[in-house]
């Protein structure tokens, strides 16, 4: 028999602003466990929130043996922290660094009403068994989120901008409402050829579902029977990244305890499909590789999931990828997702023409359409090398106007 715990605490504090004053503030505090106790390949699990002792938390586990629950794999071993944390603020420097970011925008674009939200977030996850695991990640990042309205508008929002630091600079948030606000109210033309600016977490979500080893075994993938395959563009490479530097509040392993050789699983390599993606209970059921990532569950046994995926950026800046063109930037928009077939639609309501230095102006509603094959392949021009606009990583793609 063995044991293992796994822990997650956060301490969240925000501050929200309404018509250019504090309107709320608020503090949370959260902290989660979960003992297990692994015998003749079964696990028992004891899912707490709040503080548990661990003889006790461990007992429930014991005692919950008896709903069968399968696990017959190895526990991971070996030791390992990281700590991302960079400046904690305490709610005085944070409520004050806010203040100053509200008075910016009161006194820069009166035109706008805008309700502006900073979070800041300290994270603390740690997972341990009798065999000498060991990890543990610390984290702490504050989070602007911002939606604004002009005040000739008549819609409810006319757009919304986020972004994360952890060292938080004012003169990043400065820029990032002169890119969004300075020349707003100049509306200009649709161009022909419509490139897309954006970040990318959830383009990549086809990959996620499409990649998933059970339904690559299963035959419900786009993917299924594909692997190998030269699908998408020559200096399109993605994959599933949990080094230091490349990821927010998430922790270095899996929901199985497996830490990735180099932080790193290349799913697509220069155009090439190379893999899915499979737990170990999945890998066992399909007779497939096991890879990992599984997702973490603190009240169940894992399955495949979890990924943090990213494609690898091009040493060109987005201004140099762009080769004197423009791109859209939608601010507000509405979108389809990809459906079974691969299929993208988006409805863009409001968006900005930036020509990777500057933002030009506002344009009108229009729609677009691709594919995920497109997207990712003939319409692919790259992420670059800084980040602009959105202080954030960001895909230029090539779409077509519906």
């Amino acid at each position: 028999m063995h044991k293992a715990k796994e822990t997650w605490s956060q301490n969240k504090s925000t501050f929200v602003f309404e018509e250019g004053k504090l309107a709320s503030f608020s503090k949370e505090s959260n902290f989660e466990s979960s003992h297990r106790v692994y015998k003749d390949g079964i696990v028992g699990i004891h899912y707490h929130v709040g503080k548990v002792e661990d003889a006790e938390g461990y007992a429930r586990a014991e005692a919950n043996l008896v709903r069968e629950r399968p696990y017959p794999f190895e526990l991971e071993t070996g030791k390992r922290a990281r700590d991302k944390r960079e400046k904690v603020m305490s709610d005085q420097e944070l409520q004050e660094t806010a203040l100053n970011c509200m008075k910016y925008l009161n006194e820069t674009y009166p035109k706008f009403r805008v309700k502006l939200k900073f979070t800041g977030t300290e994270y603390d996850r740690r997972a341990e068994n009798d065999l000498g695991m060991d990890y543990r990640s610390q984290d702490y990042a504050i989070g602007v989120s911002a939606s604004f309205k002009h005040a000739d508008s008549k819609n409810v929002n006319d757009g919304y901008f986020s972004f994360n630091m952890r060292n938080f600079d004012e003169k990043v948030f400065r820029q990032v409402a002169d890119d969004y606000f300075a020349n707003y109210e100049t509306v200009l033309e649709i161009p022909e050829e419509i490139i897309l600016d954006v970040t990318y977490y959830g383009m990549v979500g086809f990959f996620s579902a499409h990649l998933n080893g059970e339904e690559l075994a299963r035959g419900t993938s786009l993917f299924t029977g594909k692997i190998g395959e030269k699908l998408f563009a020559d200096d399109f490479t993605l994959a599933h990244v949990t080094r230091d530097q490349d990821c927010w509040f998430n922790p270095f392993w899996d929901g199985d305890g497996y830490v990735l050789p180099n932080d790193e699983l290349v799913l697509v390599e220069n155009g090439v499909l190379k893999t899915g993606f499979a737990d170990k209970k999945t890998a066992k059921r399909y007779n497939v590789e096991h890879t990992g990532p599984a997702y973490h569950s603190f009240a169940d046994i894992p399955g495949p999931g979890g990924l943090s995926l990213q494609i690898k950026r091009s040493e060109k800046t987005v201004k140099e990828l762009l080769d004197g063109r423009v791109c859209v930037i939608p601010v507000d928009y509405t979108s389809s997702g990809f459906d079974e077939k691969g299929e993208f639609t988006m409805s863009i309501m409001n968006s900005l023409l930036f020509d990777g230095e500057k933002v030009l102006g506002r344009l009108p509603e229009f729609k677009i359409k691709t594919t995920a094959f497109d997207l990712f392949g003939k319409g692919f021009i790259g992420v670059g090398s800084d980040q602009p606009v959105y202080y954030d990583k960001q895909l230029l793609v090539k779409v077509e106007k519906v």
